[in-house]
This record gives C-alpha cells, structure tokens and sequence, in this order.
C-alpha cells in the first residue's frame, strides 16, 4: 500500500509529506483548496507525463516521493529483478521536474526511465473518477478481471505457458522447413560437387608431397646426364680399374730384394682401387635413383594442378579440401535425415498445440459460467447507486484457433444497458462518466481484493448524486477499503463519514504573500466539525453537528 507521500515544490504546494494508513481515506476541502494538485502530484511519482507548468513559480525544480510497504511476493518485484533494480520488500518511487521541461525518474534511488516508473506506478496505484478510468478503457484488461473474480489466474498463465510452447515449436517447423527447402534446391549442385571432390579423391598433406616430388623430377634429367657423363669418364679406355691393375701388376713383378720399396705404392694402388669400386657402385646406384621418367612428371604436375584448381573454386586450401568432401557429405546427409527431423518436429508442435487447445477450452467452459455470475454480482451492486435499471454485461466472444491468443481461446466484452429498451453497448461507448466511475465501483467491490492495485483512488465518484446514493458510494468504499487500501477525493459529507481516516485540503497565504497548500489529517473532534461544515456550508449550526454525528456514529 501506499505509506507516505512526500511533495516539494509543485505547483502551491511547498512542502508537503503525508502518511497513510490501511482501509479507507477521504481527502476533503474546499473547491481549488488542491486536491487535483495532490493527486497531479502523486501521478508524477507513478510515471505521468511532466511539464514545467507542474513546477511552483520561482523554483528551480520540484520532486515528488511516494513510498510503498508492499507483500514480499508481489509481482511487481519481479518486474525490478528483470531491470536489476536491488530492494528489500520496501519500494520508493521517485520524479523531480525541471522547470525547463525536463524530469528525471528513480526507483530505490536508481535512475530508471519513466516508462518502467509508469510500468512499475501502474501495478501500485489505480485511479478511478469520472474521467479517468483506465481500467474500463483497457478492453484488453477485461479478460484478466474475469480470470480474477473466478480465481482462473493460474490457469491462465499454465495457458500462456502453453501457447509459448506451441510458438515455439511451431517456429522451429517454419525454420526448418525453410531450412529444408533452401537445402532441397541446392540438392542438384552440392552432389555435383561431391562427385566432382570425391574423384579427386584428396588426402591431407598431399600439396607438400607433390610439389616436393615434382621439384626432385624436374631436376632429374639433368643430374641423370651429369652421372652418365661420369660413368663414361670411369669406363673410358677399359676403364680406370683395369689401368690400376695393371699397374699394381707391373710393381709386383720386381725382384723381392727391392720388395719393401714397392709395397707402400702396390698398397696405395690397391686402397684407391677399392675406394674406386666404392664410388663406382654409389654412382651406378644414384644413377638408377634418378632415372628420369617424363610421364611420371605430367602425372605429378597433373594432380597438383587439379587439387589446386579446386581448391580456388571453393575458397580452401589445398589441405583442407578432404574436410570439404565432408561437409559436402554431412549436407547431403542432412537433407536425406531432414525430413525425420521434420516429422519429429511437427509432431511435437501438435502435441503442444493439442496441450493449449485442450487448457484453453476448459478455460473457456469456467470462464463462461463465472461471467454469468460476474454479470449478477454487479448488477446487484447497481441499484443503490442510482443505476437501478442498468444491467451489466460480461460477454465472451469465442475465438477460432486462427486467433487465438497466449490467454486462450476468448474476447471478453463488458457491455451496459442504462435504460429498459435500450441496446446494450461497450462501456466506455454507453455509459455516462460518472456512471462508468460508478460501475467502476461496483466492479471492484465484486472483485475484493482480486485482480486489484493494492491501491485504489476514486476521485470525487460521488459528485451529482443526492445523499443515499452518496452514502451508498460510501459504504462499498469501506467495505473495499477492508481488503485493499482504498483513498477517495470526495466533497460529500456521506462518502467522508464512512472513511477510517480523514485528511483536509486548504490554502492559504505564507509570509511572502504566496498561496500555499496544506494537507492535515482530522483528529476526531475535527473530522466531527469537518464534517459538518460539508453538510452546512460556511456557517455550521447545531443541528449540522447533530447529522454529523448521526453520519460518523452510522
């Protein structure tokens, strides 16, 4: 509920700070004492639009702080959770208007936009009156008071749970499908270029390999002549090996006396001859190693071109063109699996579709029986407040599934006939301002303390009423007031009496001549003469007092 109130510098208003308190309060005074400004002031903090007009003449800036003491499980800490707003079960909403246009919004003294102050403000405070009730206006908003004088709130968000659920897998069917059809028509290209990698049949590392090969086989004609050359030079004349022999023949031949002499040149001759048979053999061998063979050149420089040519047409390298193949292949995969995966996804967006269907027509069946019953509750309400001939309608419009919404399968309509023979319309088409303030009225007392702002404000409903209807408007507030925190701004001695707690609003001039408003709350011996000032006027008499005392004593 709303705790206190703290106002400075707005409009006549200096300093101002209130505290309120549970059940019903009346706000009263005298025509332009300030009471619309009171309440101006107090749709500031909840988000209302400002205007440099608000701001009291002389002053820089003007601000607004309205603290609340609300139940630890009230939905609207969720909603300062989601915008990372700390709190500790109290809230304080805050608005200071610049006299240069400008306002600055704060929830728990963080800087919000006034857009989420207004979102926030909007679960806080409703305020009803003649010609404001936004709550009738909001035909969207008719669906939820119904869910909430039938207790079907729960049920409702299983339902939006549902419906999420059915969304979801129905655009998962629409994604994949369009998935699919892009896939399906690019079937024909993607096996052609499969075909087309897996002849070429890549392997990784393979670039490296052939070029290195390609590089010794273009080097291996020339070497190939250069080791023939020097084959032929070994060979020439029968060869060096033959010459050597004979050599070494012609020194063994000499007398042994001179034996010693010859055997270190015989020895030379003997090692040069098998270092020569060595080089020989590693000569023939390197010359069958690097036999040039053209053909295996064009095969070689044959390959490397095509995996390099396919490597530019993809955008790859070379080494990662087997990793292409695969992928190549897991598409292919892909759509031939696809449409089981479409299979399983569309029965999985029936099954959901099913599950909301089936919970949005058992709503549907409560939710009718609970309208008949809405629609007697507050007609029954009616004819005390001089709306005695009017019937209220709460009309359900069946949805097909093509429209259906997150809440289910029904359009709820409250409608109005004034007058017998009359047509029965849309409220806010039918009904007067101060008959829909009524209605309004009458709506929330059938309703308690379900599907409710923990604080309501009725401004001045009561105004152009006579004393029983005025008395009436006063009872079904304070019966409203035992379940929610109930504040009217009324000029009606029968409404005030009923209050629990009664605050008056004057005006007078400060020291510098300026008007100024003030907001007191009544002792019981003032509230008495407040009281009968309202039934009397400016003079009060005895007999006032008296029927004053008869209203506070009812």
């Amino acid at each position: 509920m709303l705790d206190s109130l703290s106002i400075q510098n707005i409009v006549l208003i200096d300093k101002l700070n209130l505290e309120f308190k549970n059940g019903l309060s009346a706000l009263t005074g005298e025509t332009g004492a300030g009471k619309s400004i009171l309440l101006d002031s107090l749709g500031l903090a909840l988000g209302a639009r400002g205007d440099a007009s608000l701001v009291r003449y002389g002053c820089e800036k003007g601000q607004v702080i309205a603290s609340f003491n609300l139940n630890k499980d009230h939905h609207v800490f969720t909603l300062l959770a989601e915008n990372d707003i700390a709190h500790d079960g109290d809230l304080i909403l805050k608005r200071v208007q610049n006299s240069d246009g400008r306002s600055k919004s704060y929830i728990n003294d963080q800087v919000v936009s006034t857009r989420l102050l207004g979102h926030v403000g909007q679960d806080l405070i409703e305020i009803h009156g003649q010609h404001d009730n936004r709550a009738l206006a909001d035909r969207k908003g008719y669906l939820g008071l119904l869910d909430a004088f039938a207790g079907l709130s729960n049920a409702t968000k299983k339902i939006t749970q549902y419906w999420d659920v059915w969304q979801g897998a129905k655009q998962k069917v629409v994604e994949h499908e369009e998935n699919l059809r892009k896939a399906q028509a690019d079937e024909d290209y993607t096996r052609h270029v499969l075909a087309e990698l897996e002849t070429l049949s890549p392997s990784s590392a393979e670039e490296q390999a052939l070029a290195d090969e390609r590089l010794i086989l273009q080097a291996s004609e020339k070497v190939t002549k250069d080791v023939q050359s020097a084959i032929k030079f070994l060979n020439k004349d029968g060869g060096v090996e033959r010459r050597i022999n004979s050599a070494m023949a012609a020194l063994e031949k000499n007398d042994t006396n001179i034996e010693a002499l010859v055997k270190p040149s015989v020895e030379a001759l003997d090692r040069a001859l098998v270092e020569l048979q060595e080089a020989h053999g590693q000569i023939a061998e390197l010359s069958h190693n690097l036999e040039f063979d053209p053909s295996r050149l064009d095969d070689v420089e044959e390959r490397l071109f095509a995996l390099r040519a396919a490597a530019r047409k993809h955008g790859v390298m070379v080494d990662d063109l087997p990793q292409l193949v695969e992928r190549f292949r897991a598409m292919i995969a892909g759509i031939e699996g696809d449409q089981q995966v479409a299979e399983i996804l569309y029965k999985d967006m029936q099954r959901a579709r099913e599950t909301y269907l089936e919970a949005a027509n058992k709503q549907s069946i409560k939710r009718i029986k609970a309208a008949k019953i809405l629609e007697k509750a507050v007609t029954g309400e009616l004819p005390p407040l001089k709306l005695e001939r009017a019937i209220f309608y709460c009309k359900i419009e069946s949805l097909d599934e093509g429209n259906a919404t997150r809440y289910g399968l029904d359009f709820v309509d409250f409608e109005v006939m004034t007058n017998p023979g009359t047509e029965a319309g849309p409220l806010m088409k039918v009904a007067s301002g101060g008959e829909l303030a009524r209605i309004m009225l009458s709506l929330k007392v059938s309703l308690a303390d379900k599907g409710s702002a923990p604080t309501l404000i009725f401004d001045e409903i009561d105004t152009g009423v006579g004393g029983a209807v005025a008395e009436a408007i006063g009872t079904r507030l304070a019966r409203l007031g035992k379940t929610v925190q109930v504040i009217t701004v009324t000029h009606s001695p029968q409404v005030a009496s009923c209050a629990k707690n009664q605050f008056i609003i004057s005006k007078s001039a400060n020291q510098k001549g300026s008007m100024v408003t003030h907001v007191k709350l009544l002792s019981s011996d003032e509230r008495h003469e407040e009281i009968a000032r309202m039934l009397a006027g400016a003079i009060v008499s005895d007999e006032a007092r008296g029927a004053a005392q008869k209203l506070l004593n009812f």
